[in-house]
Formats: structure tokens, sequence, C-alpha cells
């Protein structure tokens, strides 16, 4: 059975000399792509949605769980452990980068 909702994880550099700013991401693969964090407040996990994120110069930030990640909601077909997904980041001011993700086992 086809999960409706997974979860991306991994690292975003910028290796450039001004900030940058991610408004929203997409992809192909998914019906909706959006970013997330889940922070601990008054001792309950909550998650929201992040309608930015900054990456200073020569920074980066790190997707994982239980911190910031993408949620990619009702992927349009099987994604099979090792395959490689595209995702487009949209930047504020436009323009766009493109990342790469592997499909990967969900942890236990």
């Amino acid at each position: 059975m086809q999960m409706p909702m997974m979860a991306g994880f991994g690292r975003i550099e910028n290796r450039c000399a001004a900030p940058v700013i991610i408004v929203g991401a997409k992809s192909a693969a998914f019906a909706d792509v959006s970013l997330h964090e889940t922070r601990i407040v008054d001792g309950v996990s909550k998650m929201r949605a992040l309608p930015e994120l900054r990456i200073a110069p020569d920074g980066a930030a790190v997707l994982k769980p239980g911190g910031m990640h993408l949620m990619l909601m009702q992927p349009h077909a099987p994604l099979k452990q090792g395959s490689r997904v595209a995702i487009e980041f949209e930047l504020k001011g436009g323009g766009s980068l493109l990342g790469e993700f592997e499909v990967r086992k969900a942890a236990p």
C-alpha cells in the first residue's frame, strides 16, 4: 500500500555570498510539497508549516526527523527504495534550485 504522506530529510547548502530564502517547494512526483518544522511546545510535539527558510551565505539547513523537514503529500506513483526524486525549491524574489533526494525505507 502506498503511503499518502512521506517526509524528506537532507542537507541544503548555500555556497553563495548572499543569503538564500526558500519560500516553497514542488515535485512532479507528489501532489504537494511543503516545508515544515516540528517543535516541542509545553512538552507536546507540534508541527507547523514554515513560510520561508533562510540559509545564510556559506551556511546550511539540515532537514531531519523531529526538526525541519519536507512534507511530501500524495505520491503520484509508488516509489522504490533507492530511486531518486527531484524537488524544486522556489526562492524569494524569483528563481529556483533543484535538489535530488534518494528514496529510503522509513526508520522503525
